[in-house]
């Protein structure tokens, strides 16, 4: 505070106080003296707290005279004061390992004067789509095509995280392709990910080429959108084999992918982000044996908070998870939602 750095001792409880002025103390411009019994320094934000003083009477409180300053009872001892060492103790840890430097890091670190700290490299990610069906953007669409949607959809999800990244473009639905690809991949990256072909059709080769290229540590998950998800590793990189439906492919990152990639970058373990539990404003049913990921948005409908389906919930309607702002996340054994029933929601907000 702007004000007077006084001795709490010549401070009365029931009546003004006068003390004598004999200084001033700026920000970068400490007061060279002390303050002696009687006395008190002009100070302003950020100065240091002179020699002697223990307390500062902001300037609002305090009246001027002169050479004199009149402080009014029921100051407190050590107000407006902030002390050495409240914000990081000298010999206390101010940065675990597992951290991430966000803004809030990198302030830190600077505020105790250190240029260069010690850092884990970046995760290099590689990813692909495969699909004879697939065009990138600026390709013209010839009959039976569709618009990878995927990739973009990984690279703004693997950015937000920091990754280094390897868009290795679509593969066509070839087994040569996709081994050179995987091959590539596993030599450049830490970790592969690819979208499309973990399912059982007959053009699905990644399941295969992952075992014959690498191993398969498991396939398949009890989820809905995201069955088909192949884990394992070619070489010495981790590869997540992804499904190929747009949504399917964005709840089985966010699931997941996500936190096996932060543990990669020395990230502590996080708890899940941000789940609790909400009023459901809708009506469904559902078949228990699998874990469904329903696409929400979180309101209020004038008898409290409550969530709501956002559009079509199809596992290829990406436009339902650009209207949402949550998951709503129904237990295996769930076999319906009724309009009242608690429901457990995970906001997006929170994933990344």
């Amino acid at each position: 505070m702007d004000g007077y750095a006084v001795r709490a001792a010549d401070l009365s409880s029931d009546a003004e106080a006068t003390l004598a002025v004999t200084g001033t103390a700026l920000a970068g411009h400490p007061f060279p003296g002390a303050v002696g019994t009687g006395e008190a320094v002009r100070i302003m934000t950020g100065a240091p707290i002179p020699q002697g003083a223990d307390t500062v009477v902001m300037q609002e409180a305090a009246r001027r005279e002169q050479e004199d300053v009149f402080i009014p009872p029921g100051q407190k001892k050590g107000q407006n004061v902030r002390r050495a060492g409240e914000d990081l103790a000298a010999g206390s840890i101010a940065l675990a390992a597992g951290r991430r430097c966000g803004p809030a890091e990198l302030g830190l670190i600077a505020s105790l004067g250190i240029a260069e700290v010690t850092m884990r490299r970046r995760l290099r990610v590689a990813f692909f789509s495969t699909g004879d069906e697939l065009a990138s953007i600026g390709q013209p669409l010839a009959a039976g095509k569709i618009y990878d949607s995927n990739r973009y959809t990984l690279f703004g999800a693997l950015s937000r995280l920091g990754c280094e990244l390897l868009d290795m473009g679509v593969v066509p639905d070839d087994p040569a392709a996709l081994e050179a690809a995987f091959v590539d991949a596993s030599r450049a990256a830490d970790v592969i990910i690819t979208s499309g072909g973990v399912s059982v059709g007959d053009a699905d080769f990644i399941r295969d080429m992952m075992a014959r290229l690498g191993e398969v540590s498991f396939w398949k998950l009890a989820i809905k959108p995201g069955r088909p998800m192949a884990f394992g590793r070619i070489g010495g990189a981790v590869l997540f084999g992804l499904p190929g439906n747009p949504v399917a492919v964005m709840v089985s990152f966010y699931q997941f992918v996500q936190d096996a990639l932060l543990t990669l970058m020395g990230v502590a373990p996080l708890p899940p982000a941000g789940r609790f539990a909400v009023r459901a404003g809708f009506a469904m049913r559902k078949p228990a044996g699998r874990v469904e990921y329903l696409r929400g948005r979180l309101q209020h409908d004038g008898a409290g908070p409550c969530v709501t389906l956002a559009g079509a919930q199809g596992s290829g309607v990406l436009r339902s998870m650009s209207e949402a702002d949550c998951f709503i996340i129904l237990p295996e054994d769930c076999t319906g939602v009724q309009a009242g029933d608690i429901v457990s929601v995970q906001p997006f907000n929170g994933l990344a």
